[in-house]
Order: C-alpha cells, then structure tokens, then sequence
C-alpha cells in the first residue's frame, strides 16, 4: 500500500533556500517518462502561434521559477495532494521552434505517450495554441470533454491571417473535430473589443455558456460553480484551460494579449477550487509572458494556480 513517505514531495525550503536547488515546478523530482505518475507538470515552450505580444516561450521556465514559493499544503481548502498522488514535473516537449505546424504534432504525441501511461497533465503554456493538440490526445483516450476555459478571448476565430491554427483559433478547431462536449463547455471571462457580435455569439451557437466578465464583476463566482458541477456532472471527463488574460492586467498584465475589466484573483481561484468534485482529467495555464512581468507576479500567480489545479484531481484528499 502507497504511503505519502513513497510519494514525491516538494523540495522544502527548510532543507534548501527557496533561491537554491533545481527549478523544476515546485522543486518537484524531475522524471523522464510518465510511468508511475498519477499527475505530472509539463512545460510547452511554445508562441510561434501569438498575434501580439510574443515571450510565452519563456512561460514554462519563469513559472517554474516563481514557483519555489509554493508549499505542499493548501491552507484554505485543506487539499494535500502530495500525500495521495505521485507527482514530477516531466520537463519540456522538444517543440519545433521554426514550424508551428510540425510542434503541434509533437505536442499531440506527446501527450498520448503521457495519458497511455495513465498520467493526468498539468501544462505550463506557453501560448493557446497548443490546446488544440493537447485535446486531440485527450479526446482520443477519453472521448469528448467537458472544458472551463476561462480567458479574456472566445479563441473560436475562423482563421487568422489565412491559418486555421493559431492561439485564437483551437477552440473552433476543436468543435469541428469532435473533440468537445459542447453543452458542457463553458466559457468564463470573456471582454474586450471585437470585430463582431459572432466573436462571442458562435459560442453560444454551439451550445457553450459564455459568462462574460462585465457581468460577473464584484461577484463571487462559487454560485456559478456549482451551476458548471451540476451542469457536467461527477463522471464527465473535464479539460481546464486557463488563459492568463482572463484575469485583469492588473493582478497579471505579463501576458501577450491584455484586455482591461478582468477577473479578480479571488474570482480565478474560485473557478479553480470551485471544479473540486469533477472529474478533471487534464489542464493547462497559458499565456504568461516573462519579457512584460518584470515583477514576476504574473509567473507567481500561474504558478498558484497549477498548483490549485492539482488540488482538485480526483483522489487528492482535502477537509
């Protein structure tokens, strides 16, 4: 029988200073292959797919980085998952930097490797891009997912500049391959400027709930979570896919595609805590932007919320 003296903890910072030691994600065990893991950090160092501001490339090594700060326990909801789950962090996928086009099928087998194994993923984006691969792996082992996808962009564009896949276009790709359960998607955070009332209306049309951010402003999100746990269900597999722009510049603006009129950190957290119960079965955290966070505080709070992602795997056990 597995105890937590057989499982992988995070190096502690009583044991190495916080600024010393390997930066892999929470000073995790580095491993070579998802044999054995129930869950494991993985980096994608990818935005060839960016339309503005690139540098999410260097997202996974900053996150990292940033996340020497994290601790084994959850103070607020009593989550202990390394008591429960053997957890690494598995390094990078060797991404093609000069082809979008040949990353996204690196990325798709990688991840079928890794979920064969059983693994459930954690991503460090890296731009959005890389959703669309990382649900065809998904899809492929579980069949259509449910998906919270919290983001400041629907990403559901026809193309862009003549593409079919960039960082606004996986969720429209995605629909048309079958890869998501479309009453079961829902879309949280959406704001900004538009080209037209369709940006946000295909959505809708395909049977997403889209929650705007302007209507949710000053609101606690847990009522909305409950809606999404009833909606999916306990057995539904669940993709989250967590743009950091989804969250105000304020609290995040190292990203490449800022929109003011945000979610709060209080409100991120919520959606994230508030998926406890569901059947997640994989997640990523994209868009972070080393060369615009100078502060780091935007790789930090990344950071913090793959580590509440972890959280509300199955079988982490909490109060």
């Amino acid at each position: 029988m597995t105890t937590p003296s057989d499982l992988n903890q995070p190096l502690g910072g009583n044991t190495m200073p916080r600024f010393g030691g390997l930066a892999s994600m929470m000073r995790l065990p580095v491993a070579s292959t998802a044999q054995g893991l129930d869950a494991a950090f993985i980096g994608v160092p990818l935005d060839l797919g960016t339309s503005n501001r690139s540098g999410a490339r260097f997202g996974p090594r900053q996150i990292r980085a940033e996340s020497c700060l994290l601790r084994p326990y959850n103070m607020a909801t009593g989550a202990a998952p390394f008591d429960a789950l053997q957890v690494a962090d598995l390094g990078d996928v060797p991404i093609n930097p000069y082809s979008l086009s040949k990353s996204v099928e690196l990325i798709e087998a990688y991840y079928r490797d890794v979920l064969a194994h059983g693994c459930t993923p954690l991503t460090l984006g890296g731009d959005h891009t890389i959703a669309l691969p990382i649900l065809r792996a998904v899809a492929q082992r579980h069949g259509p997912v449910a998906l919270i996808h919290v983001d400041a962009h629907a990403d559901v564009n026809e193309h862009m500049f003549g593409e079919p896949i960039a960082h606004g276009t996986p969720f429209r790709r995605a629909v048309e391959e079958g890869l998501l359960a479309g009453d079961k998607v829902w879309q949280i955070g959406l704001r900004g400027t538009g080209y037209a009332s369709d940006d946000f209306d295909w959505p809708r049309q395909q049977g997403f709930t889209v929650v705007p951010a302007h209507e949710v402003w000053w609101q606690s999100l847990t009522p909305l979570m409950a809606q999404v746990r009833e909606r999916i269900g306990p057995d539904h597999p669940v993709y989250i896919s967590f743009d950091i722009d989804g969250l105000d510049p304020s609290f995040a603006g190292g990203t490449g595609t800022p929109e003011i009129g945000g979610l709060s950190v209080a409100q991120g957290l919520e959606i994230v805590r508030g998926c406890r119960g569901l059947n997640v079965i994989g997640c990523d955290l994209v868009e972070v932007s080393p060369p615009y966070d100078s502060s780091g505080n935007t790789a930090l709070l990344a950071a913090n919320l793959l580590y509440e992602m972890l959280c509300v795997l199955p079988g982490v056990p909490c109060r």
